[in-house]
C-alpha cells in the first residue's frame, strides 16, 4: 500500500504484457496509468494519487497493445479498528469483482485476498499481521444468498482458528451471525477446512468474515484458500 489520498488496485491478469487503468479522472488515456506486474505472477498492481475510493474505472489489458476492456476487484485497506472458491463461470456462483468491493484489514503481498476468489486451487489469501482479521464484501446492489462456500487449508501449524460469518441488509449498521465455527487444524492429516452452508439471505448489502487464526493467541496469520457465493 502507498502513503497519502488515492487509490491502490490489484488484479489478476494471465498471459499479458500491458495492464492500464482508465477512466473519466483521466480523460479515458488507454496508456497514462500504467500497472506493474508483481514479479512473475499474474498480479498487477499500482498506486492512483488522488483518485478516490470508488470512483468508475475499467482496466485495459493486452500483450501487445491496450485492446481488451475488463473490470478488476475494487479493494481497500480498512484502517480502524472493527467491531466484535473465483467461482468457476459457468457454475452458478457470484461473480464477485463487478459486484462488490471488498475490504480487509491486511494482506501478504504475495497472497492477496482476490487469490481467494480466482480458483479453489489458486493460493488464496493470507493477512500481513498476525492476530485477528476482517473480511468484508459490500454490494453495489442488495443480494439473495443460498449458498456459502468456504474453505481454509494450514500445512504447516497445529492450531485452533474460529471464524464468524455474518450479514447486513442495512450497510453495515447491524449484523446478523450466520455461523460462529472453531476448527482444529493438526497437520499433515487435518489440514483443510472446508464448510457448505445452505442459506435463505435476502437483501444482503454486506457480507462480513472474521478469522481468528489460533484462539489462544500467537504469532498465526490469518489464511482463507476459498470464499464462493451463490
Amino acid at each position: 500500500m502507498q502513503d497519502g489520498e488515492g487509490t491502490y488496485f490489484c488484479g489478476m491478469a494471465p498471459n499479458t504484457e500491458h495492464v492500464f487503468i482508465v477512466g473519466e479522472f483521466n480523460g479515458r488515456n488507454k496508456t497514462q496509468l500504467p500497472l506493474s506486474s508483481r514479479g512473475r505472477s499474474a498480479i498487477w498492481e499500482g498506486f492512483v494519487p488522488d483518485l478516490r475510493v470508488g470512483a468508475p474505472y475499467k482496466s485495459i489489458n493486452s500483450r501487445v497493445a491496450p485492446e481488451v476492456n475488463c473490470i478488476y476487484m475494487r479493494k481497500r485497506l480498512i484502517t480502524a479498528p472493527t467491531p466484535e472458491t473465483v467461482p468457476s463461470r459457468g457454475e452458478g456462483w457470484l461473480d464477485l469483482e463487478p459486484t462488490a468491493v471488498v475490504e480487509v484489514t491486511s494482506e501478504d503481498k504475495d497472497y492477496p485476498i482476490e487469490s481467494a476468489f480466482v480458483s479453489v486451487e489458486a493460493a488464496g489469501w493470507r493477512a500481513a499481521a498476525p492476530g485477528p482479521q476482517t473480511i468484508r464484501l459490500i454490494f453495489d446492489q442488495p443480494q439473495t444468498l443460498k449458498h456459502i462456500s468456504l474453505v481454509f487449508e494450514e500445512n504447516q501449524t497445529t492450531r485452533t482458528q474460529e471464524f464468524v460469518l455474518r450479514w447486513s441488509s442495512d450497510g453495515g449498521s447491524s449484523f446478523r451471525e450466520i455461523v460462529r465455527q472453531q476448527w482444529n487444524f493438526s497437520p499433515p492429516e487435518g489440514k483443510r477446512e472446508v464448510e457448505e452452508y445452505q442459506v435463505a439471505l435476502p437483501n444482503v448489502t454486506v457480507l462480513e468474515l472474521i478469522v481468528v487464526p489460533n484462539v489462544s493467541g500467537g504469532t498465526d496469520r490469518a489464511s482463507l484458500k476459498s470464499l464462493r457465493l451463490c
